[in-house]
């Protein structure tokens, strides 16, 4: 677990010994995308959920000729019910599914990576070009350098260039046996008979915009597609599903199956605040890691897998339940906190409860002693860290002073990291204590990148009116505090210098706050930090042996920051699942640019 010590000198001025801010990431250009392209991240990422459950229905046999294509994506426009323009979009996608499983089993050193020159920043960039294309020189402007640069590492012969001549020419050697290209949707569609005459394996991910100049494209894709092996036996594995079923052991009667009778009213409200709303990606990390670790990869989850899960929640809710008596908060998922709900001794009383239901699970589940024994260990040691970041903050709170971003982000590292580590760490043990040893330093590093990240997204999400506990409302320490007021001046540094301290001005809003966050840039500042711990994250599994995990966290990464739920694809789909009112609301959402409801 992390050992950073904690320095109070005096009491309240919180000092880390060591924390580190990763180097930024290359930022892509904001811009529109063209419009026959889903304009969100949200909207494509359905669209893209909803291609793979068309192509594992019907399972379409490539190569298609484009007329036979285009049927099968006019089907998904009608199902989606989305707008006739994303046809063509939908086409690309369908191609790229079908193809997907030959590509997995192409090895990367026969892979051809190609990219267009126009994802560079035109009128900085200092590489030359040759008859081949453009001559990279790792400037750090765009994002070309880092895709080259891990695709030649995998085995790829890579190119930065358009033209369909040159790709010919390269399929024809013999050398190249599948391609993971990046490219306009006017040029795919040109490209596309070249592709069908050569059948081999070809995925696509379009860019944004068409313009040729300062393109952008979801990066997420590309990165999925160039890492794409056989050798990760996860690869298949339907995340939304794993979750989906990780949510259904908090209903009442799973509860009771894996937890035994409940016991008098404690236990109740116990368990009641157990089943409360909640994304529940701690047990759902767990699972993930036994399943990427596993030995027995085809069979089904152990039933007493669940005990380990359920045990993740419980460690989790409870420390919910003390952080709100703690910060004061009223309102948790929508409703009273369990504090205001009963007061303050039985919620303290139920944390408690909670916190031991958590270590009885996990001395009952049935993993080998040495195991289980670690699995104690692990557990207790991320309790101690997580004390101690809020012990942090609490103790701020007694004597505040400005933090530097450096410093709050500390804090989140011990607040929130531990419990992803712990999560992540007693999946691999149940797996077994030779496939934890083997990645657990990894398993540490990803956890920390994770919980900066996810805490950073909680700090956005919980400005406006919207937000749950506003940080400014609740005085607590903030992202956007910290970034504000190092490059507010004047009278506005002054004002956030008050709120480090906790007051607030007469006459100061939250919304009169938060317009000075966004005058100064703050927003876009905690944006590119979210970017970038999320790419750390990603690029510790770089070294990683076992591409199961590897291939399975890159994918548990994106699901917890791109959330997609699809429930059927069209009608024919929805009647089949017996759930059509569901799912059609889940369909219009999609059209209108809204997330389907679960």
């Amino acid at each position: 677990m992390n050992t950073h010590p904690l320095t109070l000198n005096p009491p309240g001025s919180y000092v880390p010994a060591s924390a580190g801010i990763p180097k930024h990431i290359v930022q892509q250009r904001v811009r529109a995308p063209k419009k026959n392209i889903p304009q969100t991240t949200l909207e494509r990422n359905h669209f893209l959920q909803a291609v793979r459950h068309y192509v594992a229905e019907f399972n379409p046999v490539p190569p298609l000729p484009a007329a036979e294509l285009k049927e099968h994506a006019d089907r998904l426009v009608a199902g989606l019910r989305c707008a006739p323009i994303y046809r063509d979009y939908l086409g690309v996608l369908l191609n790229n599914e079908m193809w997907r499983e030959q590509l997995a089993a192409v090895p990367y050193e026969r892979r051809l990576l190609l990219l267009p020159k126009c994802l560079r920043v035109e009128s900085k960039c200092p590489a030359p070009f040759d008859e081949f294309g453009l001559l990279c020189k790792q400037c750090g402007l765009c994002t070309i350098q880092d895709l080259q640069a891990e695709a030649e590492k995998l085995g790829y012969a890579t190119l930065v260039a358009e033209g369909s001549a040159i790709v010919m020419s390269l399929i024809q050697t013999g050398k190249i046996e599948a391609i993971v290209g990046v490219s306009c949707l006017s040029v795919l569609e040109r490209a596309f008979p070249y592709m069908e005459a050569a059948a081999i394996p070809g995925v696509a991910v379009p860019l944004l915009q068409d313009d040729c100049i300062d393109t952008t494209v979801d990066l997420d894709w590309v990165w999925d597609y160039i890492h794409l092996t056989s050798d990760d036996q996860t690869r298949r594995l339907d995340l939304g599903a794993l979750r989906d079923e990780v949510d259904f052991w908090f209903t009442p009667a799973a509860l009771e199956l894996i937890m035994g009778p409940g016991e008098g009213e404690t236990e109740a409200i116990a368990r009641a605040w157990l089943m409360r709303a909640g994304k529940r990606w701690r047990p759902f990390l767990t699972v993930a890691a036994y399943q990427a670790l596993r030995r027995d990869s085809g069979a089904p989850l152990p039933d007493d897998l669940r005990k380990v899960a359920v045990a993740i929640e419980c460690f989790h809710k409870a420390s919910l339940i003390h952080d709100d008596i703690e910060d004061g908060d009223a309102q948790r998922y929508g409703e009273k906190t369990l504090h205001e709900e009963y007061g303050v001794a039985v919620a303290l009383n139920v944390g408690d409860l909670l916190v031991g239901e958590g270590y009885r699970l996990l001395a009952a589940c049935r993993a080998g002693a040495a195991e289980k024994l670690e699995m104690l260990r692990i557990a207790a040691a991320g309790q101690r860290e997580l004390c101690r970041g809020q012990g942090a903050e609490l103790c701020w709170m007694r004597a505040p002073q400005v933090l530097t971003q450096t410093q709050v982000l500390d804090i989140f590292r011990r607040k929130t990291a531990p419990a992803f580590e712990v999560a992540l760490r007693l999946g691999a043990l149940y797996a077994g204590e030779e496939a934890h040893d083997e990645v657990g330093d990894t398993l540490k590093v990803y956890s920390e990148a994770l919980g900066i990240a996810y805490q950073i997204r909680d700090d956005l999400g919980d400005r406006g009116a919207a937000g749950e506990s506003n940080d400014i409302a609740g005085m607590r320490p903030s992202l956007l505090l910290a970034i504000a007021h190092d490059k507010a001046k004047g009278a506005d540094k002054e004002l956030l210098r008050e709120l480090w301290h906790r007051r607030l001005p007469t006459g100061t809003t939250t919304e009169s706050v938060e317009a000075r966050y966004a005058a100064v840039g703050a927003d876009e500042r905690a944006h590119t930090l979210l970017e970038t711990y999320k790419e750390e994250a990603i690029r510790c599994l770089r070294d990683l042996e076992n591409p199961n995990l590897k291939g399975l966290l890159r994918r548990v990464l994106g699901k917890i920051f791109n959330d997609v739920e699809i429930q059927g694809w069209c009608k024919e789909q929805e009647e089949k699942n017996g759930v059509a009112n569901g799912v059609r609301s889940g369909t219009a959402d999609l059209a209108a640019g809204q997330p389907a409801r679960a």
